[in-house]
């Protein structure tokens, strides 16, 4: 089958992006912004908040390994989606969590996955499904993010190092790579 592509917005892309470049059957994560009303948005102007966009990623992924059901339910673990326009200390729309589905089965998909989310929390899930809308790619910097810099930035310490370590305890046979 050929590769398939899936758009999340869980906060910090920063966040998503690692977890997702750990699973076996993703073949690249891509962070960047979409669901906004300016084109061409920088990162400064997307973290003013009034462009519309999200952080969010695209995850190329083979579904014959990994099935879009399975990367929502990683999506809806490693992300808080009871959290409206926000994920812990970093508030605003362009952290909201949301699903860019790329066909109806995907936007089928995704309002199961909502609902299997839901029984986990007891706040309601506020993650939104919207309209596919064009991708702008964020800033080389941005890409590869807590491979290159994690170990130095203390944001990625404090935020990104305890939910990647969440879901490599939690998906240990969903890694590409053994942890100790």
């Amino acid at each position: 089958m050929a590769q398939e592509i899936a758009t999340l917005a869980g906060g910090c892309f920063w966040c998503v992006e690692a977890v997702f470049d750990d699973v076996i059957g993703i073949e690249s994560v891509e962070s960047g912004y979409t669901g906004g009303t300016v084109a061409n948005p920088s990162y400064k102007r997307v973290c003013e908040g009034d462009t519309g966009h999200a952080e969010a990623v695209r995850v190329a992924f083979d579904p014959d390994v990994i099935s879009y059901d399975d990367l929502l339910d990683i999506f809806f673990h490693i992300h808080n989606p009871t959290q409206l326009n926000r994920q812990g200390n970093d508030v605003g729309t362009q952290y909201r969590s949301a699903v860019f589905p790329h066909s109806p089965a995907q936007e089928a998909s995704a309002r199961a996955a909502i609902a299997r989310a839901q029984a986990e929390y007891e706040e309601p899930v506020v993650t939104t499904i919207e309209p596919l809308a064009p991708w702008y790619v964020a800033e080389d910097y941005h890409q590869e993010y807590f491979e290159r810099q994690g170990s130095e930035n203390a944001y990625c310490m404090a935020v990104v190092a305890p939910k990647l370590q969440k879901f490599r305890k939690s998906y240990a046979a969903r890694l590409k790579r053994q942890t100790a």
